[in-house]
């Protein structure tokens, strides 16, 4: 395999105890960004997903997740999707969406797994956790429902997966932040007046029973708050006294990675969110 680091903004520190993230070529020519804390101690895995149309460093300049990432002793893989121009605007096949990697039934499982595998050569030998956005939420989701015995937790902003269609082989905590009023993956299912696709979306409720369903019987909670304009009710569902799935839903809020660049909701820090979440399954 060929190990290249980014040039430009790509060759600054994700932080002041970290490695830059670097540029990781698999043999079949796809890729992955890489980063860890500086040592050579072994660090717990984030696997963060872009959204359709993106790609990995378009993602961490929207989320941040990176830095936050290493920041809180974690190493991090951002992989690319596949298609699109200028080796822009990828997606992943989720099943059930998207585009290209979808049509042509690109096996981003496989692909998953060999990032996986790699980046412990580099070190995350630690826990596996997935997260991502929209369409890479989707790939998170699937990818923890497929290889539930690998993944320690999985968290997922603005996509869902085809729950008509998978379940969840295992007991997996997930943590999914959905705006209502998304107008591309609605919060309660179906195509969305703004969807790039005619996929008629899973509702939030149908992919966290299916993350629930692993788990027998839970005790539920709820949490309330008004923050800069935005309302937020968060649901836990709990095993044990441990919270194992959780949803936050956002009252009005939009098809966004909240707190991230340019996103309307800032009162809302995904990436830490994701992080704090991740950081509680290891116990």
């Amino acid at each position: 395999m060929r190990l290249t680091v980014l040039l430009l903004l790509l060759w600054l520190p994700v932080s002041a105890h970290a490695q830059p993230l670097q540029e990781v070529t698999l043999p079949d020519g796809r890729y992955y960004l890489f980063a860890r804390p500086d040592g050579d101690a072994a660090v717990p895995l984030i696997v963060a997903l872009h959204g359709g149309g993106g790609n990995p460093a378009q993602f961490d300049r929207v989320s941040y997740i990176a830095q936050s990432a290493v920041a809180a002793g974690f190493a991090v893989a951002l992989p690319a999707g596949t298609g699109g121009r200028a080796g822009k605007l990828k997606t992943w096949n989720a099943g059930y969406c998207c585009a290209a990697a979808q049509r042509e039934r690109v096996d981003d499982i496989a692909f998953l797994d060999a990032v996986i595998a790699d980046a412990q050569e580099h070190g995350a030998s630690g826990p596996v956790f997935l997260t991502g956005m929209s369409n890479g939420a989707m790939m998170a989701q699937t990818y923890a429902a497929r290889r539930a015995n690998r993944v320690a937790g999985v968290a997922s902003v603005s996509g869902t997966m085809d729950a008509g269609h998978l379940r969840v082989g295992g007991p997996v905590p997930l943590l999914h932040i959905h705006g209502t009023a998304d107008p591309m993956v609605p919060f309660g299912g179906g195509p969305g007046d703004s969807s790039l696709t005619q996929t008629d979306f899973s509702p939030v409720e149908a992919v966290l029973a299916d993350f629930r369903a692993p788990f027998g019987a839970m005790e539920m909670g709820h949490k309330s708050w008004t923050a800069d304009g935005y309302d937020f009710l968060r649901t836990a569902w709990s095993k044990g006294g441990h919270e194992e799935v959780v949803l936050i839903a956002i009252e009005g809020g939009d098809h966004e990675w909240p707190g991230g660049r340019r996103a309307e909701d800032q009162a809302l820090d995904a990436s830490d969110t994701v992080i704090a979440f991740f950081k509680a399954q290891m116990r």
